[in-house]
Order: C-alpha cells, then structure tokens, then sequence
C-alpha cells in the first residue's frame, strides 16, 4: 500500500471501486473505514448526520472482512466497504433511539435482518444515521437530539426522515448507506443532496427489526453516490424473510447486471410515461428546467418519452396523511413506559396510566404527537369508515392508476421533489407545507411499486440540487437501475 494514500484519496472513491481495490487487496478494509471514520471526526460536528459512531466496532468488523478476504472467502462483492445505517434499524452493539427521547440509550436484543445481512455480507457499520423521530418528516428537524445540515449548504435541511444517512453520503463520511421509505424519505434526502437512493418494491427488503412507523407503507432500501453502487447494496439487502409477514417469496431481479447494462447508454424501444400530475403549478422553475433536460437526455439515449394522466394521483396527499397517521397510532401505542424505554413518573405516587401518559408527554415530539391524534380521531368510532375507509379507497384507485400506465410504459418519471432544499427551520411551524414537499414521492408508498432518485443536475435558478424520480411497476426494480444508470452516464457528473 502507498504510503502516499490520504484519507480524501479514498473518501472519493465510489463503493464499487473501493470493493474492487479490497478485493484485489490493493486498499485494506480497515484502512478505508479508518479513513471514514477520520471524516466523520473531522465534518460531522458542522453537519450532524451521526447520532452514534461505533469505531471499534466498525474496525473490528473490517479486520474479520480483510481475514475472509485474505483467505480466499470474501463474503459479498461488498466485503469490506463501511456503510452508514439509519437509526431505526435494531442494533445489538448500539442505541437504536429513532430519533426519539423516549428511547434514549435503548440498545435491542437483536439484529435487525437488515443489520444481520449486513454484517454478514461483511460491511462494516460505521454508525447509526440522524433521522426525524420515528421516521416522520421531510427534514430531519424532527430529530430529538440535533439538526442535520445538507452538506450543499448549511443553511439548507437535507431531507427527511433520512436525512442523516444522506447527508453522510454527500459528506463522503460514508461511501454507502441504508434508509427507509414510508413517503419518500429515501428519494426525496438523495434529490436534495444530490446521491441516489431507492425504494424497493415493498415486501422485498424485510422489515424485520425496523421500528415501524407505518407498517403497510415502510420500505427499507438502499442509498449510494452512484446507480451501481445502490444496485450492489440492493442486491446484499434483498430477499425473502419468513420473520416478516409482509415478505414476498419471489424472486428479487437482477438490479446489478441491470445497472451496468444500463450503463451503456442505450435506451432504444424503452417508453417512458411523465406523469402529467407531477409538474406544473407549485414547483420551482429551476426543478422544472432540470426535469426538461432530464427527458431531453432520455430521448436522446433512444427512450420514447410520451405524457401519462394518473387522475387519482391528485388525492395521494390527503390520503397518506390519514393511513399513515393511522397506522401510527397503532404502531406507537407499544411505547408504554412498561416494557423498554423512558419512564418518567415511577416514583411511587403515580399510577401505571399516569406513569405511562407522563412518560408519552416527555418521550414524544409534537409532530409525533401530532400524527397519533390525527390517526387515533381517524379510526375512533364513526369516523372510520368516513377517513381511513375512504383514504383506503383512494389508495386502491392510485394504484389503479399505476396499473394502467404500466401497460402502455416501463417506467414512469416526475421530479423527485416540487423544490431544490429548503432552508433550515422555514416549514417547522407549517406542517402542511412541509407535507407539500413530498408530494411526487407518496403515491409509490400508497401503490406498493418501486421508485429511484438519482440526481439531475443543480437548479439553474439557485444551484442547489435537484432529483429525476424514476418509477416501476412492483418486481421489477431492474428496470430503475437500468434506465438511471443510462441517464447517470449521459447526464454526467455534478457541480
């Protein structure tokens, strides 16, 4: 090894060449977690995409990867490389808080599936990622414990409720990372940040060990600085679980033959719908610009680009805010102060109902609060079936709507957010707003489907980035890879 090397020198490198020179034993994993590690010593006290860093377990790790390697037994194509982990995935050796208080120090008796593969594909946990509490937000201000930053501008949020785990890849503190997309949090962090993120068709990708939020809308996935290093990651992650109910037993594609295929930039015979709802009125000019050339670039590859109505996607809004919020009153009822986790009031003077509505006013932010009221009025008796049954219905229709398209399409395509990044604390008091900035993402989570960001250039009008979402029928996440890989190659690179 050159004793020459800086840690920048591989910092920079993307996830696929740094497994490629681990392989080839040309860099040690230990030495390229030790130089992610620097960083984020270095940076993450500015941009705080880290609630914990575990080093000596990440260095561990990446020793028992350079053994099984140096031995002729290397584990995955991904051996070695360190990865950043969004803190709503259980972890044995550290906290998992989900952002929240009342699970302060919490560390979990088990692995997540998702950690499990992880650890046994032999990448190396660099720590657990910032994110808004319990995943519910759009710009990681949610958090209990710290704001994020986005690394393109520190004034600026990096998206949510994955910002942390974005904002570490745009950092170069982490060349992967795992999220979880319920609305959008993984595509809309990578559109503001400028890194590619994907959620999998649900059911592919367990959810086993993740915190729900909203258990028939959460989707773990992967996120990466380039299309091919999401693939690889995509494909480490994958798979059927028998300990999530929701798994689907089917074959996962071939997202990594499909990325470098892709690469080669042709898209000749591929058709690809733009969603007629997902433009227009309420976006930023220089979102729209970029989406232009983005379809532009497309044509050019050989892609016939034709125009798609999705009537019911107009409704996608309203309907999410009443399943998820549903659904989170549901899911968040677990924390009781009996069981894990905060308790405040055990002093003896209090009962257990007192003990466990004061350990909820203490634990709980107001957007969380916020959401268990709304899902707890929505399924109260005489109003179910007039909201949730109704957002239901809706539900089935946007879906409906996907299944049409698709049999005329591959892909469908819409910006990834209506805006570039807003500045930091400018929706905080103006939820509504804040929920606005999701809008082209929700209706992939209400439909089950599978979607990509990957970053389209930066907004002429103010240079910040902006995000190309890419969408496909359910089970056939391939054709995301194929169709982003292309344009990540005719688009070039950014900033």
């Amino acid at each position: 090894m050159s004793d020459t090397r800086t840690a920048t020198d591989i910092t920079g490198l993307s996830a696929a060449d740094l497994a490629g020179k681990i392989a080839a034993r040309e860099l040690s994993s230990v030495e390229v977690t030790r130089a992610h590690l620097d960083r984020i010593a270095e940076i993450d006290g500015e941009l705080g995409a880290f609630l914990h860093v575990g080093s000596d377990e990440a260095l561990a790790a990446a020793q028992a990867a350079d053994d099984a390697i140096a031995a002729g037994d290397a584990p995955s194509a991904l051996a070695g490389v360190p990865i950043a982990l969004k803190d709503v995935f259980t972890t044995v050796d550290a906290p998992t808080t989900c952002g929240s208080k009342i699970l302060e120090g919490w560390v979990s008796p088990y692995d997540a599936t998702v950690t499990a593969k992880l650890r046994a594909a032999g990448i190396p946990i660099l720590g657990k990622t910032n994110m808004d509490e319990f995943a519910m937000g759009s710009s990681t201000e949610n958090s209990a414990y710290q704001v994020t930053r986005n690394p393109w501008d520190t004034t600026r949020i990096p998206g949510g409720s994955g910002g942390g785990s974005a904002a570490a890849l745009a950092s170069y503190q982490a060349p992967l990372a795992i999220g979880t997309d319920t609305g959008g949090s993984i595509r809309q962090p990578a559109s503001v940040t400028a890194t590619v993120g994907v959620k999998p068709t649900y059911g592919t990708v367990s959810r086993y060990g993740l915190v729900a939020c909203a258990s028939s809308l959460d989707q773990g996935g992967p996120c990466g600085r380039t299309v091919l290093d999401t693939a690889l990651l995509h494909e480490v992650i994958a798979g059927h679980d028998p300990r999530d109910s929701t798994s689907i037993d089917v074959a996962i594609p071939d997202v990594v033959g499909a990325a470098r295929a892709g690469a080669a930039g042709d898209l000749t015979g591929v058709r690809i719908g733009v969603v007629k709802q997902l433009q227009g009125e309420g976006y930023q000019a220089g979102v729209l610009e970029s989406f232009q050339s983005a379809c532009k670039q497309l044509t050019d590859l050989g892609a016939t680009i034709v125009e798609v109505d999705c009537p019911h996607f107009s409704y996608a809004l309203g309907a999410y805010y009443l399943i998820l919020p549903s659904e989170v009153s549901s899911n968040l009822a677990r924390f009781d102060a009996m069981r894990y986790g905060l308790r405040v009031g055990d002093d003896g003077t209090h009962s257990a109902d007192e003990v466990m509505a004061l350990t909820r006013d203490a634990g709980f932010g107001p957007e969380v609060k916020r959401r268990i009221m709304i899902g707890t009025y929505a399924l109260s008796s005489g109003y179910y079936d007039a909201f949730y049954g109704q957002a239901q219905k809706v539900r089935t229709l946007i879906a409906g709507d996907f299944a049409k398209a698709y049999q005329d399409v591959d892909v469908l395509i819409s910006p990834t957010t209506p805006t570039t990044p807003f500045k930091l604390g400018e929706k905080v008091d103006d939820p509504l707003s804040m929920y606005l900035f999701d809008l082209c993402t929700l209706p992939v989570n209400l439909a089950g489907t599978a979607a990509m960001s990957v970053p389209s250039g930066l907004a002429s009008d103010d240079g910040l980035p902006v995000g190309l979402q890419i969408m496909a029928p359910a089970l056939a996440d391939d054709r995301l890879y194929r169709i982003g890989a292309a344009y990540e190659a005719a688009r070039g690179p950014i900033g």
